[in-house]
Protein backbone atom coordinates (compact mmCIF):
# COMPACT_ATOMS: atom_id res chain seq x y z
CA UNK A 1 0.00 0.00 0.00
CA UNK A 2 2.84 2.28 1.08
CA UNK A 3 4.45 1.80 -2.56
CA UNK A 4 1.09 2.96 -4.01
CA UNK A 5 0.60 6.06 -2.17
CA UNK A 6 4.21 6.75 -3.39
CA UNK A 7 2.91 6.09 -6.84
CA UNK A 8 0.57 8.33 -6.83
CA UNK A 9 2.16 11.06 -5.09
CA UNK A 10 4.15 11.03 -8.51
CA UNK A 11 1.95 11.53 -10.62
CA UNK A 12 -0.05 15.12 -11.88
CA UNK A 13 2.52 18.27 -10.65
CA UNK A 14 2.25 20.34 -8.00
CA UNK A 15 2.23 24.38 -7.56
CA UNK A 16 4.24 25.76 -4.98
CA UNK A 17 2.11 25.86 -1.52
CA UNK A 18 -0.82 23.91 -2.81
CA UNK A 19 -1.27 20.54 -0.63
CA UNK A 20 -2.51 18.55 -3.52
CA UNK A 21 -1.18 17.46 -6.98
CA UNK A 22 -2.92 18.55 -10.04
CA UNK A 23 -4.11 15.66 -12.84
CA UNK A 24 -5.74 15.54 -15.88
CA UNK A 25 -9.12 13.80 -16.32
CA UNK A 26 -6.43 11.20 -18.40
CA UNK A 27 -4.47 10.55 -15.77
CA UNK A 28 -7.34 10.06 -13.14
CA UNK A 29 -9.07 7.68 -15.69
CA UNK A 30 -5.42 5.71 -15.07
CA UNK A 31 -5.67 5.90 -11.09
CA UNK A 32 -9.37 4.55 -11.31
CA UNK A 33 -8.42 1.89 -13.41
CA UNK A 34 -5.49 1.02 -11.02
CA UNK A 35 -7.80 1.10 -8.01
CA UNK A 36 -7.55 3.02 -4.69
CA UNK A 37 -9.09 6.06 -5.83
CA UNK A 38 -12.47 7.43 -5.48
CA UNK A 39 -13.42 10.45 -7.25
CA UNK A 40 -15.54 13.15 -5.47
CA UNK A 41 -17.79 15.21 -7.47
CA UNK A 42 -18.14 18.82 -6.06
CA UNK A 43 -20.55 20.33 -8.58
CA UNK A 44 -24.28 21.55 -8.29
CA UNK A 45 -26.67 18.81 -8.34
CA UNK A 46 -27.88 19.91 -11.22
CA UNK A 47 -24.57 19.88 -12.99
CA UNK A 48 -23.96 16.50 -11.07
CA UNK A 49 -27.67 14.49 -13.21
CA UNK A 50 -26.28 16.02 -16.73
CA UNK A 51 -23.58 13.52 -16.39
CA UNK A 52 -20.78 12.55 -13.81
CA UNK A 53 -17.85 10.02 -13.55
CA UNK A 54 -19.04 6.90 -13.17
CA UNK A 55 -18.63 5.36 -9.65
CA UNK A 56 -17.97 9.10 -7.76
CA UNK A 57 -19.76 10.15 -4.82
CA UNK A 58 -21.51 13.99 -5.23
CA UNK A 59 -20.31 16.37 -2.18
CA UNK A 60 -20.95 19.46 -3.32
CA UNK A 61 -18.12 21.89 -2.64
CA UNK A 62 -20.23 23.69 -0.19
CA UNK A 63 -20.88 20.12 2.06
CA UNK A 64 -17.06 19.11 1.62
CA UNK A 65 -16.53 20.58 5.36
CA UNK A 66 -19.68 19.32 6.91
CA UNK A 67 -19.60 16.13 5.07
CA UNK A 68 -16.19 15.00 5.38
CA UNK A 69 -16.64 12.01 7.69
CA UNK A 70 -18.11 10.44 4.23
CA UNK A 71 -14.43 10.74 2.41
CA UNK A 72 -11.99 7.42 3.00
CA UNK A 73 -8.73 8.13 4.69
CA UNK A 74 -7.02 4.99 3.35
CA UNK A 75 -8.23 6.45 -0.64
CA UNK A 76 -6.95 8.81 -3.03
CA UNK A 77 -8.86 11.52 -3.32
CA UNK A 78 -9.63 12.81 -6.69
CA UNK A 79 -11.52 16.07 -6.82
CA UNK A 80 -13.48 17.22 -9.53
CA UNK A 81 -15.86 19.72 -11.07
CA UNK A 82 -16.77 21.92 -14.13
CA UNK A 83 -13.18 23.28 -14.60
CA UNK A 84 -10.70 22.82 -11.65
CA UNK A 85 -11.67 25.84 -9.48
CA UNK A 86 -13.90 24.44 -7.44
CA UNK A 87 -12.17 20.69 -6.85
CA UNK A 88 -9.34 22.89 -5.90
CA UNK A 89 -10.99 24.26 -2.87
CA UNK A 90 -12.40 21.05 -2.17
CA UNK A 91 -8.51 20.10 -1.91
CA UNK A 92 -8.01 22.81 0.30
CA UNK A 93 -10.76 21.68 2.47
CA UNK A 94 -9.43 17.96 2.69
CA UNK A 95 -6.05 19.08 3.53
CA UNK A 96 -7.30 21.81 6.27
CA UNK A 97 -9.00 18.92 7.35
CA UNK A 98 -5.83 16.68 7.87
CA UNK A 99 -6.53 14.38 4.81
CA UNK A 100 -2.91 13.13 3.27
CA UNK A 101 -1.76 15.58 1.28
CA UNK A 102 0.26 12.91 -0.74
CA UNK A 103 -3.45 11.48 -1.60
CA UNK A 104 -5.40 14.93 -2.80
CA UNK A 105 -5.89 15.34 -6.30
CA UNK A 106 -7.37 18.04 -8.48
CA UNK A 107 -8.98 16.97 -11.74
CA UNK A 108 -8.04 20.11 -13.68
CA UNK A 109 -9.81 19.92 -16.92
CA UNK A 110 -13.21 18.96 -15.23
CA UNK A 111 -16.02 16.54 -15.89
CA UNK A 112 -17.01 17.70 -19.27
CA UNK A 113 -13.62 17.00 -20.86
CA UNK A 114 -14.21 13.51 -18.86
CA UNK A 115 -17.06 13.24 -20.76
CA UNK A 116 -15.84 14.67 -24.10
CA UNK A 117 -13.10 11.96 -23.79
CA UNK A 118 -15.61 9.02 -23.23
CA UNK A 119 -14.26 8.24 -20.23
CA UNK A 120 -17.16 5.90 -18.14
CA UNK A 121 -20.08 8.51 -17.77
CA UNK A 122 -23.08 8.29 -15.69
CA UNK A 123 -26.42 10.36 -16.12
CA UNK A 124 -28.97 11.07 -13.54
CA UNK A 125 -28.61 10.51 -10.00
Amino acid sequence: MAERVRNAAQRGRQEPGEPYRRISVDEAKAMLDEGDSLVVDVRNPDEWVSGHVQGAVHIPVDSVLSRADELPRDKNLLFICAVGVRSGLACEMAAALGFDRERLFNIEEGTPRWIEKKHPTTYGN
